[in-house]
């Protein structure tokens, strides 16, 4: 069950100052997101975004995504939000990842071919605390090998995963109800919308 925003457990408080250490240092977590479990890092340092392509045997041609807390981070990510953005994100009901043209102050390995980013406002406790406290963007990926099925819950990632990252988050593990991907929509410049996955 997730924790209500600004009345964080203590669990949760600590889960976050040790989450941040690990990050603020360049290195991995596997964290709860308000969607799926994502293995995460600083989205500004190419040097552990490459070790999450690494670890999950990804093309950099595929990129990852990012979580930030506030649509005010968006201007700093593309050179310029469309208004449709904006809409968008104040009529989702449910996790919606948006890919912008014009990525920029990231890691360039998350930047894709065509020059787009993709950026997720997260709403979820623990990844809205965290994304708060680092300042930077997180990476969110999902928690398994290329090729693997994405896990839906805790007990679905895989050891491997877990022993390979810097950091577990000990929040939220026990849940059973199996999480969703977000929706995924493209959006131009001249406002253009494709959906890419709903």
């Amino acid at each position: 069950m997730d924790v209500q925003r600004n009345t964080l457990t203590e669990e949760y408080k600590r889960a976050v100052q040790e989450a941040s250490k690990v990050v603020k240092a360049g290195g991995i977590i596997l964290y709860p997101t308000d969607t799926i479990w994502g293995l995460g890092c600083d989205a500004t340092n190419e040097e552990a975004v490459q070790r999450i392509f690494t670890l999950k045997g990804r093309a950099e041609s595929k990129a990852m995504l990012l979580l930030i807390d506030s649509d005010a981070k968006l201007p700093g990510l593309v050179r310029e939000v469309p208004d449709i953005a904006y809409q968008l994100i104040d009529a989702a009901v449910s996790p919606l990842t948006l890919i912008y043209p014009g990525g920029r102050n990231v890691a360039p390995s998350l930047i894709a071919p065509e020059g787009t980013l993709g950026i997720r406002i997260t709403h979820e406790a623990f990844s809205r605390a965290l994304c708060a406290a680092v300042r930077v963007p997180l990476v969110s990926t999902s928690a398994n090998l290329s090729g693997q099925p994405a896990p839906k819950i805790f007990a679905e990632i895989s050891e491997e995963i877990k022993a390979a990252v810097d950091y577990v988050v000990p929040v939220r593990q026990d849940e059973c109800t199996p999480a969703r991907p977000s929706e995924i929509i493209s959006i131009g410049l001249g406002g253009e919308v494709k959906i890419l996955r709903s």
